[in-house]
């Protein structure tokens, strides 16, 4: 957090004395070690690799957004094994009139968290982000819904999707997917983050309500981190999103969590997570991305 705090929020240099020794503290960090604590001989940590929460591929997510270090030997083995489980190697997902039908936040968070790791030229990394391209919808998005009458993009599906080819993007730099990424921001953006494009109706309240980690779900916050990170944060779209967060600021300066989709508990239960990011009370990483996204707007100089 001191790194992240450091250089994404008071612009300190890479190079400073003070931002080289937080840096070499990372891999100290408590949240980060419950992260890759107890790993298996298989890369997992004794539960199945999709587990909610304590598999391989939400501890990765969560990992990477810690700053992780690329060279991480435990991050590395955890991506290899959610790479080998992956059901890329068997049938294309079907169709139904002529949309592909695939949880594709299933494989655009470990696309994002491969990325992160320097792993974007594994063969099986580029393979997810094609397909990936592939299954896209007319809208920019994707969906899972096998109904006929299921017709517009998953913002649940679409996010993460959009986060992980934009961090393989930024990787690679991989044109394939380029058009992708700007179809996939303008998904959210033609819907003000929010907002229903047949009218100015909130599709979901709760999608205004601030979460970490929001794992597959969808928060305005999020969605504005992502466009963020694929340069879209300038779009005047985000305006009426970016004033909700501000609104929701407290007077000393910080932010909470309105909701969370984790509980504490034995790992094989369900939805329990390793590590504690904060019940009531100020929100570290709410506070570090709602600031993050004010500075990247403009809002905050």
């Amino acid at each position: 957090m001191r790194y992240l705090t450091l250089t994404d929020i008071l612009g300190e240099s890479e190079e400073s004395h003070e931002v080289r020794a937080a840096k070499k503290q990372i891999r100290k960090g408590a949240r980060l070690r419950a992260l890759l604590s107890g790993q298996r001989a298989d890369g997992g940590f004794g539960v199945h690799w999709y587990k909610k929460w304590a598999g391989a591929t939400w501890r990765l997510v969560s990992a990477v957004e810690l700053e992780v270090p690329p060279d991480s030997a435990v991050a590395h083995r955890a991506a290899d094994l959610v790479l080998a489980r992956l059901p890329l190697a068997r049938a294309e997902p079907h169709k139904v009139r002529g949309r592909y039908r695939v949880h594709a936040s299933v494989f655009g968070n470990p696309l994002g968290a491969c990325a992160r790791l320097g792993m974007a030229d594994d063969p099986r990394v580029r393979r997810i982000a094609h397909s990936l391209v592939r299954w896209q919808w007319p809208d920019g998005g994707w969906n899972c819904d096998s109904s006929e009458g299921a017709r517009h993009s998953s913002f649940y599906e679409s996010l993460a999707t959009l986060w992980g080819l934009n961090e393989y993007l930024r990787a690679a730099r991989d044109d394939a997917v380029r058009l992708a990424v700007r179809r996939a921001a303008e998904l959210f953006l033609t819907h003000r983050l929010f907002r229903s494009c047949h009218g100015d109706a909130v599709i979901d309240p709760r999608w205004t309500r601030l979460h970490y980690p929001v794992y597959w779900h969808y928060d305005i916050l999020q969605a504005l981190r992502v466009l963020d990170r694929a340069g879209k944060l300038g779009d005047p779209r985000t305006r009426e999103a970016l004033d909700l967060i501000e609104s929701k600021r407290g007077k000393d300066g910080t932010w909470h969590a309105e909701g969370r989709f984790w509980r504490p508990g034995p790992v094989k239960a369900a939805n329990t997570e390793v590590v504690d990011w904060g019940g009531s009370g100020p929100n570290e990483m709410i506070t570090l991305n709602a600031l993050r996204v004010l500075i990247g707007s403009g809002r905050i100089p």
